[in-house]
């Protein structure tokens, strides 16, 4: 009955409390806001309040400053792209400029969605305006950056309203400015938008204060409920809880006042740090610590699992000062863990983090080239110092040329050696490592396929085996320790690493194993990807050398010098050709094909094989690559309908066609860098030449342009390797170019080393082809012409004046053959051609017989039935030169053919009738 009654007492004690003076009373008395809850809940809501009113504003602010950043942002885009619009700089060259720009500019304007967009000359006449009363008149504001070539954007104040306005100069094809081009967006616009959001974010903001107030209300029944009807003695049974707590920990914990007096030690303290039973009061330095722990305690400094010794034991201490109060400090809270234990396990973890961390820096700097033995060296250049002192790599001597290996091992060659000093007796890089004897570490580890350590070398026979003074000289050394590891990929052994200890006491453990093996695993397989991807790379390269040219023809028109250097990352499709055309003529073509490896070299050869099939039907710059764009787009389709991914995308390529005769070239170009002209007074310059779309692109006709070369000039014709890298753009590459070219007297060889010297990269990133011609021009004793009146009876006096012709030039031994030729040709184009007819004889390194005329019928070789009368002049002409064709050009067509200067010729044997009856004959 008397613990019923003392539950009963204390049950009455509470409820007589809370009626009479418990915490309801208290409230009442005091006042709500007076207590903890209602404090809390009176900042909380003043917090609330000034966020949510901060937060506002900011996104007020920021709206207006994003939307007057987005105004800036398009009006100067919208002004850029009308400036820049084909037909505006031509426009405001036009009488009349407002009727072709105000409606394009208005268009303009609508679809970008500004308030205004004007064309203006340079002194700010406006040609159109969004306000037609405007047009004609001046506007204002400083346009002086603009009229600079500067274009920018500015906050306008003036008529008829504020906007953000952005002013852009438009230029010419020569680059001057020939306008302004003003856009801009109204303020009021702008500010529109930032009004337009204000409900919204308003309304947010009385969501979140509600919200928030309501949170704070929250917390503060939450508290009140919680604090109401605690008496003295629930508070005490709190504070012994918390005492027991704190004595029940694992873990020392000390409570230091300001001035450095121990105020509480827990039990664990007391056990850790030896403490007296009468320590709380004292001053930590009276406490008889060991030294570093008690300056620590007594500095009062912060301080993180530092690790001190007290006794026997290590301790990694925390201090953490405690919140002052009232200004004044209070002291500090300390806490004792003791470590002793953990200490072994401490360095045994550290040793995993560094192995994984090597482990990582292997996997970041092994394999950056597609390089056998650059990888090999990055492999022993990881491992030293953090692993071994000392690292050796042998490869297979097929792995380093690219081949797939054999299957035999017993012989590598050194690939590398690195170390933390610079005179280990081991064998050099280069020289030929054999694997005889099975008792050797290296031998066994290929025999097994893993890993075989040799702990101490002092101690190992079969290790000394194979080379016994080597051994001797190594120990002797300092190498006490070895691991071998086979590098292997794949299943297939490609070489081999070593790992050696001299330096560092510690031998390799068994633990070192696997990590070792992990290491050789990874680099084994970046140099089996070096190793195929050089296998490639010289397959690639092969075939490219295969394809470009190995001999340049023989021609009179150019001297020509070039340069061809592969990518280091893989061969592309650059070539150069140099082709002899008749009339003593010769093509110079540079081309690009897109991508890179076997597939981009295999069609650069056939794309070079369908340009010199193209030549000999001597086509004009222009038509060449038109049937070229046609040959690439049949190209990318027959491999689209394949399903062949590989497929290109397209090829650039620039055909140049020089005259010596006239000093003239023609020059096209399809996607590709035009060509440089070096005078030869050293002045450099890059002429226009039109540019076309890249072959395989197809839709648009390509144009030439037509150069007048003068005697010893250099014509020089490249990819974009070489004025084009990552680290280069092309207005820096074109400006070394024209450095490099601007020695004047130099020969077109010299010119290739300026140019490479100059301007190429150690390792340039794409192909690299050069081709520079050095102009020569044909004598005026070389070239014979005469027009040929529309009469039958002025052939045999063209072929007089050109007998003689050949006999001042002492080829009379041809002279016969060369009137027979001419004979036919000059009839045919009397009968057949049209005015005017014109003869030219040019002897380079053949004669040339051209015979031109106005008309564009093509003659065709046929061979005539013995009824017919005619039908066999291009027979015989065929019979009697060495070659023979036609050439059309603007103006009608040039029927040729070429003689050899000996007279050895491919001449008939049969006699052959006389001059007379051969001009009644016709093709």
């Amino acid at each position: 009955m008397r613990p019923a009654a003392g539950r009963a007492a204390r049950t009455g004690g509470v409820r007589r409390r809370g009626a009479a003076g418990g915490p309801e009373a208290a409230v009442k008395r005091h006042g709500r806001w007076r207590t903890v809850a209602g404090q809390v809940f009176g900042l909380v809501a003043v917090l609330v309040l000034l966020l949510v009113s901060a937060a506002v504003l900011a996104v007020v602010l920021q709206a207006r400053h994003d939307s007057r950043q987005d105004a800036r942002h398009r009006s100067l885009a919208a002004a850029e792209a009308f400036a820049r619009a084909p037909g505006t700089a031509l426009a405001l060259l036009a009488p009349n400029p407002t009727a072709l720009l105000q409606p394009r500019a208005e268009a303009a304007r609508r679809a970008a969605g500004l308030d205004f967009i004007a064309v203006m000359t340079v002194d700010g006449l406006r040609y159109t305006d969004s306000r037609p009363e405007l047009i004609g008149q001046r506007a204002s504001g400083d346009l002086s950056r603009a009229v600079a070539g500067q274009s920018f954007t500015e906050v306008f104040r003036g008529e008829p309203s504020d906007a953000v306005r952005a002013v852009v100069p438009v230029r010419d094809e020569e680059g001057r400015i020939v306008g302004l081009v003003g856009t801009g967006i109204e303020i009021q616009k702008v500010g529109d938008v930032v009004e337009d959001q204000l409900p919204l974010l308003l309304g947010a903001a009385a969501g979140a204060l509600l919200v928030g107030t309501g949170g704070a209300a929250l917390i503060s029944g939450r508290l009140r409920r919680q604090t109401r009807g605690l008496e003295p003695g629930e508070l005490s049974r709190i504070n012994e809880h918390h005492e027991a707590v704190l004595h029940a920990v694992r873990e020392g914990v000390l409570i230091l006042s300001a001035d450095g007096r121990l105020l509480l030690a827990n039990d664990e303290a007391r056990r850790l740090l030896d403490l007296p039973a009468e320590s709380e009061q004292r001053p930590v330095a009276e406490l008889g610590l060991a030294e570093g722990l008690g300056e620590l305690l007594a500095s009062g400094r912060e301080a993180t699992d530092e690790l001190h010794l007290a006794g026997d034991r290590l301790l990694a201490v925390n201090v953490r000062p405690t919140e002052a109060y009232d200004g004044q400090s209070t002291g500090s809270v300390v806490t004792l863990r003791d470590s002793t234990e953990l200490a072994a396990l401490s360095g045994r973890s550290e040793v995993a983090r560094s192995r994984l961390r090597l482990l990582y820096d292997a996997g970041v700097r092994i394999g950056t080239t597609l390089d056998v033995v650059r990888t090999a060296e990055e492999l022993s250049e990881v491992a030293v110092p953090r692993f071994a002192d000392f690292v050796t790599v042998e490869l297979l001597d097929p792995v380093l040329r690219g081949e797939e290996p054999t299957g035999v091992h017993t012989e590598m060659r050194r690939t590398a050696l690195t170390g933390v000093r610079a005179d280990p007796p081991l064998q050099p890089v280069g020289d030929l490592i054999r694997f005889v004897v099975p008792s050797t570490p290296m031998a066994a580890a290929l025999a097994a396929g893993r890993a075989v350590l040799e702990a101490d070398l002092t101690t190992a026979p079969g290790w000394r085996t194979q080379d016994p003074e080597g051994a001797r000289q190594t120990l002797a050394y300092g190498i006490h320790s070895l691991i071998s590891v086979p590098l292997q990929a794949r299943g297939v052994v490609l070489g081999m690493a070593n790992f050696w200890r001299a330096d560092t006491p510690e031998a390799f453990g068994e633990e070192d194993l696997s990590f070792a093996e992990e290491l050789a695993t990874r680099a084994a397989v970046s140099i089996d990807n070096a190793r195929r991807f050089t296998r490639e790379h010289t397959m690639a390269v092969t075939l490219q050398r295969s394809l470009l040219p190995r001999v340049l023809p023989e021609q009179n028109a150019v001297e020509v010098a070039y340069r061809y250097l592969p990518a280091k990352a893989g061969v592309g499709g650059d070539w150069f050709d140099v082709i002899p055309l008749p009339g003593a003529r010769v093509a110079l073509v540079v081309g690009d094909v897109v991508g890179h490896g076997l597939h981009a070299a295999a069609t650069m050869g056939r794309l070079r094989t369908a340009v010199h099939n193209f030549s000999t039907l001597d086509l004009p710059p222009e038509e060449l690559l038109g049937h070229l764009d046609e040959l690439v787009a049949r190209i990318d389709m027959d491999r689209a309908e394949a399903g062949d991914g590989n497929g290109i995308t397209g090829a650039t390529c620039l055909y140049a066609i020089y005259d010596p005769a006239s000093g003239r070239c023609a020059v096209a170009r399809a996607g590709h860098p035009g060509p440089a002209l070096a005078h030869p007074d050293g002045r450099v310059e890059f002429p226009e030449v039109p540019a076309g779309l890249p072959l395989g692109l197809g839709g648009m006709p390509y144009e030439s342009a037509l150069l007048e070369l003068p005697a010893g000039s250099r014509l020089v014709l490249f990819t974009d390797g070489l004025v084009e890298d990552r680290d280069r753009d092309l207005e820096a590459g074109l400006a070394l170019l024209r450095s490099a070219l601007g020695r004047p007297g130099r020969s077109p060889e010299e010119t290739c080393s300026d140019v490479l010297g100059e301007m190429l990269f150690p390792a340039p990133s794409d192909d690299v082809a050069l081709l520079v011609a050095g102009t020569r021009v044909l004598a005026v004793d070389q070239v014979a012409e005469w027009d040929v009146p529309p009469d039958p009876a002025a052939v045999s006096r063209i072929r007089n004046a050109a007998s003689a012709q050949l006999s001042a030039w002492g080829l009379e031994e041809i002279a016969f053959t060369a009137e027979l030729i001419l004979s036919e040709l000059i009839t045919n184009a009397i009968r057949y051609g049209a005015e005017p007819v014109r003869v030219r004889l040019l002897r380079d390194r053949t004669l040339t017989c051209e015979v031109s005329d106005s008309s564009s019928t093509a003659p065709h070789l046929r061979y005539a039935a013995t009824t017919d009368e005619g039908g066999r002049g291009l027979f015989l002409v065929a019979q009697l030169a060495e070659r023979w064709g036609t050439r059309y050009t603007g103006r009608g067509k040039v029927i040729w053919a070429e003689l050899p200067l000996s007279g050895g010729g491919s001449g008939i044997a049969p006699v052959v009738p006389g001059l007379a009856d051969l001009e009644d004959l016709a093709w």
